[in-house]
């Protein structure tokens, strides 16, 4: 893609997606991922109603009549956004790219934080760490993360999550809200490393796939390839025997995500390509307020 026409992308992107984080997202971001927790701001006299367990002793005696703490929620965060950019991702049966929707979340996401005055990094992954953007403020920041996923060209077409957090836990010493963005096609065990990364992190997972991967259609033979190993094979989508068992592999391995996502503590979001991932982000707001 050349500079003039990714200019161009990341500035339809910016518009959308900081539409959506100023007009929509920003007080339920604000809400659904915390602060880190009190910190003292100022004290002023007494009103009926305060706690008083609040009161300041001291000025309070210094005055003769009573004043309370006044404290103020720590709001700073670290954002970091775990972006999966496997080949899996450059697959899309409908209007978009699974790899599409995903950019459009991170974007959105990302706005939101900056609105929050958070700290936003982002760990591109395959099967390794394809590169690390660390933890920074500020519009110009967010619009090189939008550049880096719209255009980054990853070195491997494989997956492997429990690599990516085991980068995120070797460069996030401190808790951070870390968004796990992937279609979660890895043909490797990553329950371990989820478990560290929800023990430590204020972590959301959030699975972006096709229809497809869901429910075959009926549309005779095809022939499909595996984009991140390569293997190829023809499909006879007319047999109902084919399309229950891909339904029924489907429903299992989306069972045992969401059960492992439940043990490590981790929220868990589904969007499918062609549906809303505003409604689904609202419901995760609202579900964490």
């Amino acid at each position: 893609m050349d500079r003039a026409e990714l200019l161009k992308r990341v500035r339809k992107i910016e518009i959308k997606t900081r539409a959506l984080s100023s007009n929509i997202f920003a007080g339920e971001y604000h809400s659904a991922f915390k602060g880190r927790g009190m910190a003292f701001s100022e004290v002023r006299e007494y009103q009926v109603g305060d706690d008083v367990r609040n009161i300041d002793w001291n000025v309070t005696a210094r005055f003769n009549r009573p004043y309370v703490k006044v404290f103020e929620e720590e709001r700073e965060l670290t954002v970091m956004l775990l972006v999966d950019v496997s080949g899996s991702l450059s697959f899309g049966t409908t209007r978009q790219q699974k790899r599409d929707m995903v950019t459009e979340i991170a974007a959105t996401l990302a706005f939101s934080a900056m609105q929050n005055n958070d700290k936003v990094g982002v760990i591109l992954y395959s099967d390794h760490v394809e590169k690390y953007i660390p933890p920074k403020k500020g519009r110009k920041h967010i619009l090189f993360i939008i550049s880096q996923l719209l255009d980054f060209e990853p070195e491997s077409h494989k997956t492997d999550v429990g690599n990516a957090i085991q980068f995120l836990m070797q460069t996030q010493h401190k808790s951070c809200t870390a968004f796990l963005l992937s279609d979660f096609i890895d043909y490797k065990d990553y329950t371990k490393a989820l478990r560290i990364m929800g023990n430590r992190h204020d972590a959301v997972a959030i699975q972006v796939y096709d229809r497809w991967m869901a429910a075959l259609p009926d549309i005779g033979i095809i022939k499909v390839i595996d984009s991140e190993t390569g293997h190829e094979q023809y499909i006879d989508t007319s047999s109902s025997r084919i399309r229950s068992a891909h339904a029924t592999a489907w429903q299992q391995s989306q069972q045992h995500l969401c059960e492992e996502m439940l043990k490590s503590k981790i929220d868990l979001i589904s969007v499918r390509t062609d549906e809303d991932y505003v409604k689904a982000l609202l419901n995760l707001f609202a579900k964490r307020a």
